[in-house]
């Protein structure tokens, strides 16, 4: 059956140029080299690999909020109906770790069940604040079965000493968005209230109490907030200014914008500290609320990223050399992706310096008439004081009147360089952390630990206008969400809760890194080799010893002059063999190349009988004249580095005697050519493969189906993630008709067309084969193939058969195709790893150090495609049955 009528009942083929150009021609291509579009982490360390952790889990869930005492060795964890103190060296220890009971009341629970609240995550006491008061006490708040409840914490005694009503400074709803702060004994929080569908900033004690303003104009729109800081302003202030509150959320999008499909948009509001309210107008109200929008995007390709998530502060020594760092995600909950983007407090003051907004017809634009005098929104200062403006209370009422209706402000304040830090695709984002660093050369470098929503941490170091992701961390076996992060600078740890427990991780595991070149590569501030090891800076007291190269991370190392770092290995095996040799990378930022006799080798399609991937190299249909020295490299920052070396031989076959039974001859394309009798073993000819057979209608068909996916990939100019479905959607159509082996496995993998030149056979006969073949016996082997059976069982290709490979047969209904994505996908652009964006057929599985292949189209002057050839090998090995030479010891079989 032609290719083209099983296309049919799928999508023509008009239809899917459309949709694959569609989201290309929306976002621009290529993405510009300005911005590391899905920045890759180096290496990945699995749940079962990490170094040096210790874990806490008491007998509660939900540890939503740390509080973290350096000079006590304490860390405070607030979780569900309970409060820990944990030691600091080793929170896993229980000798100092101590906890008190605050549940809900009996009571409580019941009217909160009668509400229609959630009996499994609602009704309990959750602890949303937990912050130092004076030098006797903490403060704690919860929501204690939606009827929010503060109380005293006496820390020497570690109990409860006296409860206050909550509801003015504690969310009801555990999952609603919360920030909270003391400053010198004066609470500032924000949050959505008990019922209220309006969200406040408030200054809860001392008095007077302080809050946002509802009408006429609502100061806030279904605000989420993340966060808050104060910086100290007034701190050798020239102008005699006041300290400031920020505070960091998202809220419902009240602005024409260009994104008319966003309904939210991320802002920055302030208040002063020393805010009391007007004397008639704004009583109890903020006289110095002022918000602003924050934008990060992709400006040439109108991608714009409107949900904040965390934020964090890394405070200069001067105030306003301040930096803020925000990680925004999409407001679409069926797509992925994050950024990380840079504020100046000076470009954040700039625009609450700049023009105002104002509510016309229900539609805001930007105000030009005549501002009031003194500044409306600005904190009391010398010039105030000047004009006998001591305090909030002695301002004109036509300032605070202008106040009142214009709190949004008209410029957008931008991320530093104009767009993201980093941009990351098909992960969630969720907290960031921010420490400086100083590295062997005394540069100071900001490390980044960003957290995902699915308890991966990323360690990234800032390097000027990008960031490199040093590594990733799985710190939970199972998925769950980081509610907080700490990080001690005394114990060199980073303390994260989640719903299940705190963990404790080193800021660095210098030790995971064995050679030079892997700490070097790394081009992590808090390790350099020293000679023998990768170690802790902090601990040599002489750093002028170490190696370590940040900027670049490939200086300082000797240059290798031999093997003698390489694993060195033999392979014996017989002539037509598909021998893998492994080489396996540790770096995803690595690319192998492989040398033989010392010559690189030259193109890897099906005519030159080589397949290179990430677990090594594989042989195809292994001749004589491939025998010899083989070596692994793996090249990063532009140095190579050898890994394995392999010596194959390669062995001709030892033809049986003809015996009596033999009645028939073989074909004659089957049948070695005869030795010479003078010649010696060394002087006989090599066997060389069969003629191929003249192409057949299927061979025609297949050319002809890789010539429409090669103009499609033509046509499309780039891998982006509607395509990538489409093209899964098409491939199951082709499979879904009858075709013959060659071509249905063909379409899997591409290996077969060559097998079948070599071995004219009508019935092949695929089985799976352990991961102990190729020296892995982790079982991480199916989690990288590319659709192995798991459970060993056989699976066959029988020609004239339709349905998918290895099903036993053709009346088996296809699954749907998956949905299209509602939001335009990212366009696409070179993997890290070397990929080129000419191979749409390969994607990243994100948190993990491995590739899915989906589909190739070879041609001759077709890059290397690195993948895993594993599972694909072990599809066509049992086909084939070793014949191994009784006469020649070998170390290792061929696969």
């Amino acid at each position: 059956m032609d290719h083209r009528t099983r296309l049919t009942p799928c999508l023509p083929l008009p239809v899917l140029v459309l949709l694959g150009c569609l989201p290309c021609l929306l976002l621009g291509f290529p993405f510009g080299p300005a911005l590391q579009l899905d920045a890759t982490p180096r290496t990945t360390v699995l749940f079962d690999g990490l170094l040096g952790y210790n874990r806490f889990s008491g007998s509660a869930l939900d540890y939503s909020t740390l509080l973290l005492e350096e000079e006590a060795g304490l860390l405070y964890a607030g979780a569900r109906e309970a409060v820990y103190a944990l030691d600091t060296s080793n929170i896993s220890s229980p000798r100092t770790n101590h906890s008190i009971k605050w549940p809900a009341t009996a009571e409580q629970k019941r009217q909160c069940l009668s509400k229609g609240r959630d009996n499994q995550t609602e009704c309990y006491n959750h602890i949303r604040f937990l912050q130092r008061l004076n030098e006797t006490h903490l403060y704690a708040c919860g929501t204690h079965a939606f009827k929010p409840l503060c109380a005293y914490l006496d820390v020497e005694q570690f109990r409860l000493s006296r409860f206050e009503d909550g509801r003015d400074r504690c969310p009801y709803d555990p999952a609603k968005g919360y920030t909270g702060l003391l400053v010198d004994g004066d609470m500032f929080s924000a949050s959505q209230y008990e019922f209220r569908s309006t969200s406040d900033v408030r200054r809860n004690f001392p008095f007077p109490l302080l809050k946002t303003e509802e009408a006429p104009t609502r100061w806030l729109m279904e605000a989420d907030f993340v966060g808050s800081a104060l910086l100290k302003e007034s701190v050798n202030s020239s102008i005699g200014d006041d300290d400031k509150i920020y505070f960091f959320f998202t809220e419902k999008n009240q602005e024409q914008m260009p994104y008319s499909s966003q309904t939210r948009v991320a802002r920055v509001a302030r208040v002063c500290r020393g805010d009391i309210g007007g004397q008639r107008t704004l009583q109890r109200r903020w006289t110095s609320f002022l918000k602003a929008r924050l934008l990060c995007s992709i400006p040439d390709y109108e991608l714009q990223l409107n949900v904040l998530r965390s934020v964090a502060l890394l405070e200069a020594a001067d105030a306003r050399d301040s930096v803020f760092y925000g990680v925004f995600g999409l407001e679409w909950k069926n797509v992925k992706a994050s950024a990380v983007c840079q504020y100046s407090l000076a470009d954040i003051q700039k625009a609450f310096d700049g023009p105002f907004m104002e509510n016309q017809d229900s539609k805001w634009r930007e105000f030009t008439g005549k501002v009031p005098q003194p500044r409306p929104g600005s904190c009391i200062t010398n010039q105030h004081r000047a004009l006998l403006i001591n305090s909030s209370r002695d301002l004109p009422d036509n300032v605070l009147t202008f106040v009142r209706r214009h709190p949004l402000m008209a410029t957008p304040v931008l991320p530093l360089r104009g767009r993201p830090l980093v941009f990351k695709r098909s992960i969630n984002y969720s907290k960031i952390s921010v420490l400086p660093v100083a590295a062997v050369d005394g540069v100071v470098y900001n490390m980044l630990f960003i957290c995902t929503d699915e308890g991966w941490l990323h360690r990234a170091v800032e390097l000027g206008d990008h960031v490199h992701i040093i590594e990733e961390l799985q710190l939970f076996s199972e998925p769950q969400q980081i509610y907080s992060m700490v990080i001690s600078q005394a114990q060199r740890s980073i303390y994260l809760s989640s719903q299940s427990g705190v963990v404790q991780v080193p800021l660095a595991t210098c030790e995971r890194y064995a050679s030079c070149f892997d700490c070097v590569f790394a081009r992590d501030p808090f390790c350099g080799w020293d000679g023998r090891m990768c170690a802790d800076v902090s601990l040599h007291t002489n750093r002028s010893s170490l190696i370590q190269d940040i900027e670049a991370g490939k200086k300082g190392c000797p240059s290798y002059t031999g093997d003698g770092s390489a694993v060195h290995r033999s392979r014996t095996v017989m002539a037509g063999d598909d021998v893998l040799l492994q080489c396996e990378l540790h770096s995803n930022l690595a690319t192998p190349l492989w040398t033989l006799n010392g010559r690189d080798l030259q193109g890897y399609g099906l005519g030159s009988g080589y397949r290179v991937g990430t677990d090594g190299l594989l042989i195809i249909g292994a001749r004589p004249k491939q025998s010899g020295s083989y070596d692994c490299f793996s090249q990063e920052n532009g140095l190579r580095v050898p890994v394995r070396r392999y010596t194959v031989r390669i062995q001709a076959p030892v033809l049986p005697s003809p015996g009596p039974s033999d009645l028939t001859e073989p074909p004659e394309e089957f049948l070695p050519r005869p030795l010479h009798p003078s010649s010696s073993p060394s002087e006989q000819p090599q066997a060389s493969p069969p003629a191929p057979l003249p192409p057949g209608p299927e061979s025609l068909a297949y050319r002809h189906m890789e010539a429409l996916y090669v103009s499609l990939v033509a046509v499309l100019g780039g891998l982006c993630l509607v395509l990538t479905v489409i093209l899964l959607y098409v491939s199951f159509c082709t499979r879904g008709g009858a075709a013959s082996p060659t071509r249905k496995y063909s379409q899997q993998g591409g290996l077969v067309a060559a097998a079948t030149e070599r071995k004219r056979s009508s019935h092949l006969e695929l089985k799976t084969v352990s991961s102990h073949c190729n020296g892995r016996t982790d079982g991480r082997t199916s989690r990288r193939g590319t659709g192995a059976a798991e459970d060993g069982s056989l699976l066959q290709i029988v020609p004239g058969e339709g349905g998918q490979l290895g099903s036993p047969g053709s009346d088996r209904a296809p699954p749907p195709a998956p949905p299209l994505p509602m939001p335009p996908p990212l366009p696409s652009t070179d993997f890290a790893n070397g990929l080129s964006a000419t191979l749409p057929s390969v994607l990243r599985k994100m948190n993990g150090n491995n590739y899915v292949l989906l589909r190739q189209v070879e041609t001759e002057t077709t890059s290397p495609l690195y993948h895993s050839f594993t599972e694909e090998l072990n599809r066509i090995l049992e086909k084939r049955k070793h014949t191994q030479l009784s006469d020649v010891e070998t170390d290792e079989s061929s696969v």
